[in-house]
């Protein structure tokens, strides 16, 4: 892929990344591996994978009535929303004030559900199908599944999951290859760039 196409990938990403993220909804099946024979017992779901199919059904409630108080309750239940915000601040994270820290958690969390709320209708998931066995990569989870709207284009997309001491909660989703939080840093980073740095600026931006 040019420089170019990747430039437009990432558009593309950007502008339907929350609405897959939070709309991998439609027909969410399991894809279960093939059997040997039907008198051997069913496989186990992972945790990671049933957590996820919990999690869809609290997703397709939302995108039919999409507020952002309800993609905010989500996102506190079911992302780690502390990670993401301080992945995204990336370099930064130096410069945030203690005693900002926690507004600027809250107005990370504020801003994705903004974001996912505006976004979750414009694309409608006639299919998903997640796969039932996720790769361990150090502590994280990854569970795959792929996508198909109702326009006919699909994606295949990964959710990144850890297992904290409250319980599962989504790191990151990669659509398309490419990550969402790193896309949201990059959001950040401009801002901050055309802020001189000022990192007391983007709390207050954020929690607007």
């Amino acid at each position: 892929m040019n420089d170019n196409a990747r430039r437009i990938a990432r558009r593309k990403v950007a502008a339907a990344g929350a609405a897959l993220t939070f709309g991998i909804l439609g027909a969410f099946t399991v894809a279960a591996p093939a059997r040997a024979g039907s008198a051997k017992a069913a496989t186990p779901m992972h945790p990671a994978v049933k957590y996820m199919q919990v999690t869809a059904t609290e997703l397709l409630k939302a995108q039919y009535r999409p507020s952002v108080k309800r993609f905010a309750d989500i996102l506190a239940r079911r992302a780690d929303v502390h990670s993401i915000a301080m992945y995204s601040l990336g370099r930064y994270q130096q410069q945030l004030p203690k005693k900002q820290k926690a507004l600027y958690v809250r107005g990370v969390h504020q801003f994705m559900a903004r974001y996912f709320a505006d976004q979750a209708h414009r694309y409608r998931v006639k299919k998903a199908i997640i796969e039932q066995t996720p790769r361990k990569v150090g502590n994280d989870w990854l569970v795959r599944s792929k996508v198909t709207l109702d326009n006919g284009s699909s994606y295949n997309v990964t959710w990144k999951l850890k297992k904290t001491r409250v319980g599962w909660r989504v790191r990151d989703v990669k659509v398309m290859g490419f990550s969402l939080t790193f896309l949201q840093r990059g959001l950040f980073y401009k801002f901050l760039q055309k802020k001189r740095g000022d990192v007391g600026a983007l709390v207050a931006a954020l929690n607007r």
